[in-house]
């Protein structure tokens, strides 16, 4: 009879870190930054449909790195959550420190099974109140552990050289602007070196408390972004406009206006009506 393998709980438990951190650090870094008027996250993210940010409800927001279809499970469970108790209770009911201790429950409790590997993610949790000093922002780690963030807060990637360029450079009150900005020059610092991150690589998102409806959740376009940065690509001019550099306008044609207005036809053939063509006369029956 053979004998069963044995491993300490120990060993086990170092293990399935290990294995968790390592995976997290092969993404890239997300930051959150808290300014006067909310909190705004700031990630680099080269795909425009798997976000790393998100809304879960009215003033609580989503972002986390690593795997993307365990983190998307842990938002979509968020979500449910959230809509289920604010229907059964009150909308006010729905906290970001409630969604922080459900998560820390889930994730404590996949890492300390032995039936499954643990979740390679990292999560922030963030609720805007009235006044900055009632913002909240939670850390959950891979194994369930969370922790309240103050100012700012890096995760995922090589997070070192950021949070040092962070802690350097933050000041409280900063605005929406500012906080960008100190944002991604934060994730442009590596080991040693620094670069500059286009404005289309990035993911940014706010809980806006300045907002007059109940959602504070909102994304930053591209076009304000690389206003606020000023290394956004400019939108190529449309022939036949103002904007076209060439002059050149023909409101006769239509064909290169860009105009919603569709081209003349031809009331018999139905093709399009040519400029300086005579009028076609309906045949006599």
């Amino acid at each position: 009879m053979s004998m069963p393998f044995y491993v300490s709980p120990e060993q086990l438990m170092k293990d399935r870190a290990d294995f968790a951190r390592k995976g997290i650090a092969r993404g890239r870094s997300l930051v959150v930054v808290q300014y006067a008027d909310g909190i705004v996250f700031v990630s680099e993210n080269l795909s425009q449909a798997l976000h790393k940010v998100s809304e879960i409800y009215d003033r609580i927001a989503f972002a986390a790195v690593g795997r993307y279809n365990e983190f998307e499970n842990l938002r979509i469970a968020g979500v449910r959550l959230a809509d289920m108790r604010g229907y059964a209770y009150d909308r006010r009911d729905v906290t970001g420190r409630g969604l922080a201790n459900a998560y820390a429950q889930t994730l404590g409790t996949i890492f300390s099974s032995g039936g499954e590997k643990p979740y390679e993610v990292e999560i922030f949790v963030a609720e805007v109140g009235e006044r900055p000093e009632d913002d909240q922002v939670y850390r959950l780690t891979y194994d369930g552990q969370v922790a309240d963030e103050h100012g700012f807060a890096v995760m995922g990637g090589a997070a070192e050289p950021p949070t040092t360029y962070l802690r350097e450079h933050y000041r409280a009150g900063m605005d929406l602007e500012d906080a960008i900005r100190l944002a991604t020059q934060a994730l442009g610092r590596g080991e040693g070196e620094s670069r500059t991150i286009p404005s289309g690589n990035l993911e940014v998102a706010v809980l806006d408390r300045t907002r007059s409806r109940e959602r504070k959740f909102r994304r930053v376009t591209a076009t304000e972004l690389g206003r606020v940065l000023g290394n956004g690509d400019s939108p190529a001019p449309v022939p036949g406009t103002s904007t076209d550099p060439s002059g050149s306008h023909d409101p006769v044609a239509g064909a290169d206006t860009g105009s919603d207005v569709p081209t003349p036809e031809e009331p018999l053939t139905g093709e399009p009506d040519r400029p300086g063509d005579p009028p076609v006369a309906p045949p006599i029956s």
